[in-house]
C-alpha cells in the first residue's frame, strides 16, 4: 500500500499539543543488535516499547538465550530470608532478576507455598499452557504464519528458475543481434507474438521440461514475459558488462572518446568510449549514451576526471570549442587530459577541402553526385545496370577475357559518396570504374526513353562529360589519391591503433602522395590514354593549344600538357600535401615529439632518454617527484635489457612493446617505463569507435521502434555493441547465471529499500533455523555489488541455497547510483 500511499509525517502542531506517535509504530523500525539486549530480567524494556516487526525477533533472541539464572549471586535478604538457587534444579523455568529481588515483574515471595506453581500451570486451557504453546510455536519457524504464507517446495523453486533461464536465454539472443522484442499483436490469437514471445515458444517446442512451466502453463502472476521483465534483464546484461569493464579499469588511467549524433526520433545524445590498457593490450569500450553532462554518467559508475589523460573528439565546435566546449571543461579540471583531433575525421577534411577548393575537381564530385542521381533514381534504372553488367560478365566469361571461381564476378551497384563516411569516395570511383559502360548504356536510355524532361537533361549532360577526357583524367587522379589515403584510413580505424603509429602512418601517406606528385603524371596519362582507348573517348594531343570550354574563342597560350600537368595535377597535389601538413598538427607537438623516444623499432633507434623525462613532466599527478629523479635510473636499466633481449627485436610499435612487457613481466621490473607507455596508449586516435557506437544504435532504435525509452535503448546499445563481454557470460550453470542472478537480488532490494517496506526476497528462498542464518549474516561482508559471502558466493546463490534472516540487509552502496536505473517492479516475480 505504502507504493502508491504516501504516509503522512506528523505535524509540528500534534507535537506541541502533547499528541506524539509512539516508536513502536514507526514505519521504518531503529536497528538494534540481538546480541547486545540485556539479559538480566531487571534491565529489559517492555517488549510493547519495541517495533511490532522486531517482537518476535527479540523474544525469540531471549528463549534461545533461556533463562537468567545467576546461580554464584548474591541475593539480598529481605526479614532475614533470600532467595534461594536450588530452586533453579526444581523449577528450571525460572529467571531471577539480578539487580532486585524479584524473578518476574511483581516477583513471588512465598517459597513455603510452591504448591501454587502448579496451580498456576492449570488444565491445558489455562492461560500458563496457552502462553507455553506460543512460546514453542514462535521457535518453530516452519510452522509460522509468514513461513507458511512463503513457504515454497524445491518444485516450485525449480519452475521459476526454469521460466527465468528461459527468459534469459531469449533476451541474450535478441540482445546479439539487436533485434527487437515486442510485436504488433502479443494476444494469444495472433500468429506471431513478436521476437521475443516467439523464441520462448521455440524453447518451449524443443524442451518438454520448459513447455511445463512456462506461458500458459505457469502462473498468471509469474509468467516471466512481462515488458517490465524484459527490461529489467536487459539492464542487468548492460550492467554486467558495465561492471567487467570498470573491473578491467579498477584505479587506472583512461582516455575518453565523445561523439554527438541524432537518432530517428530526431533527440540528440553523446555516445561516450573509454579507452584504457589492461594487461598490454589497449581496448575501445562503449559505456552509454548521455542525453545531459558527461559528469553525470561519472558520477553514475563512480569515475573520476581527475583519471582522464586523453580525449578524442570529431571537431565538432560543441566539443572542442576554446572557451565553453567539452574539451575546455574537462582541462579546466584536468591539466593531464591532452587533447587528439579524430585522425580520420581530419583524413576526411584533406579530401573534401580539395574537393571544395580545385574548380576541376569541383565538377567533377558534382557531376558524380548528378550521375547517382540519375542512374540510382528509380528501381527499373538499378535493375538495367545489374542486367547490363549480367550480359557483360557472360560475354567476357565466354570470350575468356575473364575467369570464374569463387567469389569472383559480383553483382555491383552504384554507390553514393558522402562527407562523414569515411571511405566512401574510393568505392563509388572503383565501382564506376567497372560499371563504366553498363552506366554509359542507362543514360543512354534515360535520353531517349524517359518523360521527365528534367532527368532528359541531367542524364545528356552528364553523358557528354563522361566521354570526356577530362573526365577521365580526374577519374583516374582521385582514384590514385584516395587508394592511397584508403589505406590509412582503414588502419586509423583500428581500436587498438596507437598514437605513434598513426602519426607514422600518416608521414608514410605524405611520402606517398610527394613521390606521387614528383614521379606520377606520365604513368596515370598512360592510365588515361588507356581507358580512353578502350571506351572509344576522343583524347587529346598534349602538344596542342588548350582551348577553355567556357571561353572559347579566347587564346589561353598554354598546351594540353602544361594545363593537365601543372593547372590540374600539380595544384590538386599540392593541395593534398598541404591540407596534410595543416591538420595532421599533432606530429609536431612536444608531447608527441617525446612520446616518439618510446618506440621500439629497428631496436629502439628512436629512444632518448631526456625526452623521456621530458614526456614524464606533461603527467605531475602520474609522477612525483621522487620517482622522476629514480625514472632516470631506471630508463637506463630498461634499455640495456631490452636492446639485449631478442623477443623485443621485432616490435613494430609501443603497442606491441606493451603486450610483450606483459608477457615477460618485465612490466614488473619496470614499472615506471609500463606507466608512461599506459599514459601514451590511452591517447585516443580516431573516434570511429564512437561512430560504430551510433550504427549499433540505428539498428537498435529504426524506424519502427522509434519510441524506445532512453534507458531501454542505452542497454540495448550496450550489449550490442560489447558483444564480447556479452558472449563471457556464458556458458552457465544449467540452472543459474550467478551474475545475473546477483544483480536481480539486489535490484529487488534495491527497489523495496527505495519504497521504505520489507524485500519480498523471502518468497523466493526456503527457510533455516536461526543459527544457520545468525551463521549466515556473520559471514557475510560487503562487496562491489552488494552483500556477498566471504566464500565469494553470489548474493542470489547465497539467498536460494542458504537462509538469512527476515531482516534485510539493503545494499545502499549501490542505491545512490543505479536505483533509477534498476525500476523493478515486477510483481510478477512473486511465486
Amino acid at each position: 500500500m505504502e507504493k502508491f500511499l504516501k504516509r503522512k509525517e506528523p505535524s509540528s502542531s500534534g507535537i506541541s499539543s502533547g499528541i506524539s506517535q509512539p516508536s513502536s509504530t514507526s514505519s521504518m523500525p531503529m536497528e538494534i543488535d540481538l546480541n547486545d539486549l540485556p539479559w538480566d530480567p531487571s534491565e529489559r524494556k517492555k517488549i510493547t516499547e519495541y517495533h511490532p516487526n522486531q517482537r518476535d525477533e527479540i523474544r525469540r533472541k531471549y528463549l534461545i538465550r533461556g533463562p537468567c539464572q545467576p546461580r554464584g549471586h548474591d541475593f539480598p535478604r529481605t526479614k532475614g530470608r533470600r532467595f534461594c538457587p536450588s530452586w533453579f534444579d526444581q523449577y528450571d523455568s525460572f529467571a531471577k532478576q539480578g539487580a532486585s529481588d524479584a524473578f518476574v515483574t511483581e516477583g513471588f515471595n512465598s517459597w513455603n507455598k510452591t504448591d501454587r506453581f502448579g496451580r498456576h500451570v492449570g488444565d491445558v486451557s489455562s492461560f500458563h499452557n496457552r502462553a507455553l504453546k506460543n512460546c514453542e510455536d514462535l521457535m518453530r519457524q516452519d510452522q509460522s504464519i509468514a513461513v507458511a504464507f512463503h513457504k515454497q517446495t524445491d518444485i516450485i523453486k525449480n519452475e521459476h528458475r526454469i521460466r527465468l533461464n528461459a527468459s534469459i536465454d531469449a533476451i541474450r539472443y535478441l540482445l546479439n543481434g539487436a533485434l527487437p522484442f515486442r510485436g504488433h499483436d502479443e494476444s494469444e490469437k495472433s500468429f506471431y507474438r513478436g521476437n521475443f514471445l516467439e523464441l520462448i515458444k521455440l524453447i518451449r517446442e524443443r524442451d518438454e521440461t520448459v513447455r511445463n512451466v512456462t506461458l500458459q502453463n505457469a502462473p498468471g502472476n509469474n509468467q516471466m514475459v512481462a515488458p517490465s521483465i524484459q527490461k529489467d534483464i536487459v539492464d542487468c546484461f548492460a550492467q554486467e558488462i558495465l561492471k567487467s569493464t570498470f573491473e578491467e579499469i579498477g584505479d587506472d588511467v583512461f582516455g575518453l572518446l565523445v561523439d554527438e549524433s541524432s537518432d530517428v526520433s530526431k533527440k540528440e545524445q553523446m555516445a561516450v568510449v573509454l579507452r584504457y590498457v589492461t594487461c598490454g593490450v589497449v581496448k575501445e569500450r562503449f559505456v552509454g549514451l548521455v542525453h545531459s553532462a558527461i559528469e553525470s554518467l561519472f558520477a553514475e559508475y563512480g569515475l573520476s576526471l581527475t583519471k582522464v589523460r586523453g580525449q578524442g573528439y570529431d571537431g565538432a565546435s560543441n566539443m572542442r570549442g576554446e572557451f565553453n566546449g567539452l574539451k575546455a571543461l574537462i582541462m579546466n579540471e584536468n591539466k593531464s587530459a591532452y587533447y587528439v583531433h579524430c585522425f580520420a575525421h581530419q583524413l576526411q577534411l584533406v579530401i573534401v577541402a580539395v574537393a571544395k577548393k580545385h574548380h576541376g575537381a569541383v565538377n567533377f564530385f558534382e557531376l558524380l553526385s548528378v550521375l547517382m542521381n540519375v542512374v540510382c533514381a528509380s528501381c527499373k534504372r538499378k535493375d538495367m545496370l545489374i542486367e547490363s553488367q549480367k550480359e557483360k560478365v557472360e560475354k567476357a566469361i565466354g570470350s575468356g577475357e575473364i575467369e570464374t571461381g569463387s567469389g569472383l564476378n559480383q553483382e555491383l551497384s552504384l554507390v553514393r559518396a558522402g562527407d562523414t563516411r569515411w571511405g566512401s569516395h574510393y568505392k563509388t570511383l572503383l565501382r564506376l570504374v567497372d560499371l563504366f559502360p553498363c552506366v554509359i548504356e542507362v543514360l543512354q536510355y534515360v535520353e531517349n526513353s524517359c518523360d521527365n524532361s528534367t532527368s532528359v537533361w541531367q542524364a545528356r549532360g552528364v553523358h557528354i562529360y563522361l566521354k570526356s577526357y577530362d573526365f577521365v583524367f580526374y577519374l583516374h587522379l582521385m582514384l590514385h589519391i584516395l587508394g592511397v589515403t584508403n589505406s590509412l584510413s582503414q588502419a586509423l580505424q583500428k581500436k587498438d591503433q596507437d598514437i605513434l603509429n598513426a602519426i607514422s602512418l600518416v608521414k608514410i601517406t605524405k611520402e606517398k602522395l610527394q613521390e606521387f606528385r614528383v614521379d606520377g603524371f606520365e604513368p596515370l596519362l598512360e592510365k588515361v590514354s588507356s581507358f580512353c582507348g578502350k571506351y572509344d573517348i576522343e583524347t587529346v594531343n598534349m602538344e596542342d593549344d588548350y582551348v577553355d570550354p567556357k571561353r572559347r574563342r579566347h587564346k589561353t597560350n598554354i598546351t594540353h600538357r602544361h594545363y593537365y600537368e601543372y593547372d590540374c595535377f600539380n595544384t590538386v597535389m599540392d593541395m593534398q600535401i598541404q591540407e596534410f601538413g595543416d591538420r595532421f598538427s599533432e606530429a609536431s607537438s612536444e608531447l608527441i615529439l617525446c612520446m616518439a623516444a618510446l618506440n621500439p623499432r629497428d631496436l629502439f633507434c628512436d629512444f632518448d632518454r631526456s625526452k623521456l623525462l621530458k614526456l614524464s613532466e606533461f603527467y605531475p599527478d602520474d609522477f612525483s617527484s621522487a620517482e622522476r629523479m629514480s625514472f632516470d635510473h631506471e630508463l637506463g636499466l630498461y634499455i640495456s635489457s631490452v636492446q639485449e633481449d631478442e623477443r623485443f627485436a621485432k616490435l613494430k610499435g609501443i603497442s606491441d612493446l606493451a603486450r610483450v612487457m606483459v608477457e615477460k613481466r618485465k612490466h614488473a621490473t619496470f614499472p615506471l617505463v609500463y606507466r608512461l607507455l599506459k599514459l601514451a596508449l590511452v591517447l585516443p586516435v580516431a573516434t570511429a569507435s564512437v561512430e560504430r557506437c551510433f550504427s549499433a544504435m540505428k539498428l537498435v532504435k529504426s524506424d519502427l521502434r522509434n519510441r524506445i525509452a532512453d534507458d531501454f535503448l542505452n542497454g540495448c546499445v550496450i550489449c550490442a555493441i560489447e558483444r564480447e563481454a556479452l558472449a563471457q557470460m556464458y556458458p552457465r550453470p544449467h540452472w543459474a547465471h550467478t551474475n545475473l542472478r546477483q544483480f536481480w537480488a539486489e535490484a529487488r532490494l534495491l527497489k523495496h529499500a527505495a519504497q521504505g517496506r520489507s524485500p519480498r526476497t523471502s518468497r523466493m528462498r526456503p527457510q533455516g533455523s536461526n543459527s544457520e542464518k545468525r551463521r549466515d549474516r556473520e559471514k557475510g561482508k560487503r562487496g562491489w555489488g552488494g552483500w556477498v559471502t566471504s566464500s565469494k558466493e553470489s548474493v542470489w546463490e547465497s539467498q536460494w541455497n542458504k537462509t538469512q534472516s527476515s531482516s534485510a540487509v539493503y545494499p545502499m552502496n549501490l542505491m545512490a547510483s543505479r536505483d533509477h536505473r534498476v525500476a523493478w517492479a515486477a510483481d510478477g516475480l512473486r511465486n
